[in-house]
């Protein structure tokens, strides 16, 4: 098999096509999470926050603190949204109904305890008579 065959043959896998579909899906959903935090939760946040202070730029000598500080604070506030959103909201949309228990398909033996089919008439352990 060529090198071409072989490159061929992994492209047309499933597993790399699942792989870009979800990165491109994944692009254009990054897009929407930014939009609603940008959106909708930064002017909320700036309601807390006050609007004056400018500590996305302090610096302790050469490092720029503020950047590293506000990007950590822009990943809190976005994993925050998406676990909200996401894991909490869905997980309460898709909660199946709870399955009810199964009908039981036996009985226990009034004579000498052991489980027998619902059906018998006569227990196959001590051969007593079932009601």
């Amino acid at each position: 098999m060529t090198l071409k065959d072989e490159f061929k043959a992994f492209i047309m896998k499933g597993n790399v096509i699942d792989l870009a579909v979800a990165v491109v899906v994944g692009g254009a959903f990054g897009k929407i999470v930014t939009a609603f935090v940008d959106g909708v939760v930064m002017p909320l946040v700036t309601i807390v926050l006050p609007a004056n202070i400018k500590w996305e730029e302090w610096v302790l000598g050469k490092f720029r603190i503020g950047a590293v500080l506000g990007a950590t604070v822009n990943f809190l506030i976005i994993s925050l949204v998406i676990f909200l959103v996401l894991v909490k909201l869905l997980q309460k949309v898709s909660r199946k109904k709870e399955e009810a228990p199964a009908a039981p398909t036996t009985k226990e033996c009034p004579a000498c305890l052991e489980q027998v089919p619902l059906k018998a008439t006569r227990c196959k352990h001590c051969t007593s008579q079932l009601v």
